[in-house]
């Protein structure tokens, strides 16, 4: 029962600014889906980014709708919105826990014509009806033609309804149950909630810290013997492409010289120890300290 003396804030859309409501109002619509938007431009460069303005509305025919958002600061619009004018096409890709640092990583502004497949580690596998890419480690990826684009707006903030028709979906046969149906388990979806927070489908919330205002290293940009480790994982890897600079050993020694405990290990390590070490401090979100351990060796 509504208790009369409870006190209640009324917000007024026109009263407070755009930055200030959107804020609002993530935070209390929530949790939501995640559409991983692949796109092409016209000279076929992919281009790859994540929408929480996005769910199912139409199952015959079957229609998906997504909406990138005009950007607040500038009321520039995002490259996935211009290509899906100009191609009529998209890909989108369901989001589980397995790549969700890796998905947030391509959120980066990273300029025109940077892919963003190689700067996240993320597979680029060819569609079969149509041209943008799939992302592989996805669980469900659906091939989509876009019907109609509806403007919300003009300015800072206003959506961008891409309302797409789904012609062919793609399902990994590992989430499926027994009766043939995905499992909610087994397909361990993320969904957005407000500032950098997630949810995990039946594991609660948890924080992965917005990518840098600066433009993160990315993925392709790690030493080889990182990417092709055995020790961590594509989460692991969007985390360490998460940094705008990558520290030199001499940066690197100069913190273990400060940090006797872990120059001591670092010293005894081999690399398979250097890495399931660093891998700790990932674990933790310390990555100031996994980049200098394994940037020290």
């Amino acid at each position: 029962m509504f208790n009369i003396t409870q006190i209640m804030i009324t917000i007024d859309p026109l009263q407070v600014p755009v930055g200030k409501l959107h804020g609002f109002m993530l935070g209390a619509i929530g949790p939501r889906p995640i559409a991983f938007a692949s796109t092409i431009d016209e000279n076929g460069t992919p281009n790859l980014s994540p929408f929480s303005f996005f769910n199912v509305f139409s199952a015959n025919p079957p229609i998906l709708i997504f909406s990138p958002a005009r950007r607040v600061r500038d009321n520039t619009t995002k490259h996935t919105l211009e290509n899906s004018k100009n191609t009529k096409e998209v890909v989108i890709n369901i989001v589980d826990y397995s790549i969700v640092q890796q998905m947030s990583l391509t959120s980066t502004e990273y300029p025109e014509g940077v892919n963003e497949f190689v700067k996240s580690g993320l597979t680029m596998v060819p569609s079969e009806k149509v041209n943008p890419y799939r992302v592989g480690e996805s669980p469900v990826q659906f091939e989509c033609k876009v019907n109609q684009i509806i403007p919300m707006g003009e300015e800072g903030g206003a959506g961008n309804l891409i309302i797409c028709e789904v012609l062919l979906m793609h399902i990994k046969e590992e989430i499926l149950g027994d009766d043939g149906r995905i499992d909610q388990y087994k397909i361990d979806q993320v969904a957005r909630m407000g500032g950098n927070w997630y949810t995990r489908a039946n594991m609660g919330m948890f924080e992965v810290p917005k990518p840098l205002s600066s433009i993160g290293v990315g993925v392709d940009t790690l030493p080889e013997q990182i990417k092709n480790s055995d020790i961590f994982t594509g989460n692991d890897l969007g985390k360490l492409g998460n940094i705008e600079k990558i520290p030199t050993k001499t940066e690197a020694m100069t913190f273990v010289d400060k940090h006797i405990d872990i120059k001591v290990k670092i010293e005894q390590a081999n690399l398979l120890e250097i890495h399931k070490f660093a891998k700790q401090y990932l674990d933790q979100d310390d990555i100031d300290i996994a980049w200098n351990i394994l940037s020290a060796k």
